[in-house]
């Protein structure tokens, strides 16, 4: 009977996944191999291999993921173990605000790392230095999303540590040293590891960051996928590129799920107890790492309000136009119908997934696709409806709906099973029981799902560009089109746009999550994902 019910539950979710996800990836991988397109000239499977632009590009896709992964666990390493083990005035605020980059949209952290490195950026301007056409500005912004990644699953990393195995190793002569790379480091470096899968396929799979800052020689595989089809109608030759992102990126996830399994079995340390900065190294120690994370991972919003705020204070004119009130309201109506979506597949797909581990893991098939490969799977599959305001709203869902998903799945597991069997003891139905017992016990963990999922709807960027029309342009492709007009006064519009749609990813996050007062674990096996670890968002466009 339980699986019987999950069955019917799983239908909707099941049939969305198949008819917008797997379809149109089946679609794209026929015509890689295939390669006609409607063409009489196919396209060799292996074109990216043996032209050396294509060639470049999947190279430098791989290189600047793999170089971000180097950077994040050199800088978040240390960071995480100063949280983990100093007690200071404000930690548990700091702990929060690394969630901070997960609700930011893509491309209002692009503008912010233009606010500080651009061409007249606030730290390039004063030092006189010029960042452009460099792959400095894609690095950071890269950082920007990941390094508080690698911290969070440091600090819960570390807090698996046994202090019992410490305290013995220290006991028989071990220095502080000694005992973290013979001791600790063996403990965490799984955890690190995984995070790091995520942090690769979140670059590797990046869209608005490269697009935005990676200029015509750092643009990644995503972007040349976009240009292929966008500009010069090679569908063919994007069809191939992006099959092959799919295959790298299923590499990875692949990699990720198997480090997955092996943090899954419950472990009851000791934990190594905190202690206040007593020496002067240590207090160095704690600012260092403050100030490391205030400047990759908070610095770029503040450059941004600066920019703002000077923009309107010299008298920017235009900003506030029928057209930014028109995307305005298209964000905010298309964000409110792919959550009303979300919310009700993410449900079913959790209730669902009590029964089957498959259907469980199947929550993170839209973690592992890129938004591109999403959006061009959907123009090739269905070209009829690539205007059409139900397509685009199903693919904002499709991309949202994990979170949910996830995030309800983790507050099933922790539910007392005796709850729900006293209620239908008592002559509950299973409806019943769902709505007077099990919801209300949930509501925590779902309006946590529903905000990361609020935040992804509102900063959507490549499934808008691939299929919107001109008048349901939102305020990230509004964005997009002012940086590409010349001129300082595009420039501050664009930076008032990103203040006004940051502003409207952190007013939904707060109004859905704020009463949610517990805090809820992160570690780096299922953001379930940003594409996960459970309770994080992944950072699709």
């Amino acid at each position: 009977m339980k699986h019987q019910r999950a069955l019917w539950l799983a239908l909707l979710p099941a049939a969305v996944l198949i008819l917008l996800l797997l379809a149109p990836l089946a679609r794209l991988a026929l015509e890689g191999f295939t390669g006609q397109l409607g063409s009489s000239e196919a396209v060799s499977l292996f074109k990216p291999w043996q032209d050396d632009y294509l060639r470049w590009r999947v190279i430098w896709s791989l290189a600047q993921a793999a170089i971000t992964c180097v950077l994040a666990l050199l800088l978040g390493l240390p960071v995480a173990w100063v949280l983990a083990r100093f007690e200071f005035t404000g930690r548990t605020l700091v702990l929060r605000l690394l969630m901070l980059p997960f609700v930011v949209p893509t491309l209002v952290a692009a503008l912010g790392v233009l606010a500080l490195w651009g061409p007249r950026g606030l730290i390039s301007g004063a030092l006189g230095i010029n960042l452009h056409d460099t792959p400095w500005l894609l690095l950071y912004g890269n950082l920007f999303f990941n390094l508080c990644l690698v911290v969070r699953a440091g600090v819960d990393a570390l807090g698996q540590v046994n202090a019992r195995q410490v305290a013995a190793a220290r006991s028989l002569g071990a220095t502080p040293w000694r005992a973290f790379w013979r001791v600790e480091w063996p403990a965490i470096a799984p955890w690190l590891v995984s995070s790091l899968c995520l942090v690769f396929l979140y670059c590797f799979a990046g869209f608005g960051l490269a697009l935005v800052l990676g200029g015509q020689r750092y643009a990644t595989v995503e972007v040349e996928i976009y240009t292929l089809v966008a500009y010069e109608l090679q569908l063919g030759q994007a069809s191939v590129l992006a099959l092959w992102m799919l295959l790298l990126t299923g590499g990875v996830a692949l990699a990720y799920a198997a480090l997955e399994k092996s943090l899954a079995a419950p472990v009851r340390p000791v934990p190594i107890a905190r202690a206040r900065p007593h020496s002067a190294l240590q207090w160095l120690s704690l600012w260092l790492a403050l100030t490391v994370l205030f400047a990759v991972c908070a610095l770029p919003i503040v450059a941004i309000f600066i920019k703002a705020i000077g923009a309107l204070w010299t008298g920017a004119t235009g900003i506030f136009d029928d057209e930014t009130l028109a995307a305005t309201w298209n964000t905010l109506r298309f964000s409110a119908m792919a959550l009303v979506v979300a919310t009700v597949l993410g449900v079913l797909h959790a209730l669902a997934a009590q029964a089957s581990v498959v259907w469980r893991a199947a929550a993170y098939l839209p973690f592992v696709v890129s938004p591109v490969t999403v959006a061009f799977g959907l123009l090739l599959l269905y070209p009829s409806l690539t205007a059409s305001l139900f397509l685009l709203i199903a693919a904002y869902a499709v991309l949202a709906y994990p979170f949910v998903a996830k995030s309800l799945a983790g507050g099933l597991d922790s539910l007392p099973v005796q709850l729900g069997q006293a209620a239908r003891t008592l002559g509950a139905s299973p409806w019943r029981c769902f709505w007077r017992v099990t919801l209300p016990l949930l509501l925590p963990a779902l309006r946590r799902g529903m905000a990361f999922a609020a935040a992804t709807a509102l900063g959507e960027f490549a499934v808008t560009l691939f299929l919107s029309r001109p008048e349901w342009a939102t305020l990230t492709t509004l964005i997009y089109q002012r940086l590409g007009r010349p001129g300082q006064a595009n420039m501050d519009a664009a930076m008032v746009l990103a203040c006004v749609l940051m502003a409207l990813a952190l007013l939904a996050f707060l109004l859905i999550e704020w009463p949610v007062r517990e805090d809820s674990p992160v570690r780096a096996g299922p953001r379930g994902s940003r594409k996960p670890l459970p309770n994080l968002p992944t950072q699709h466009a």
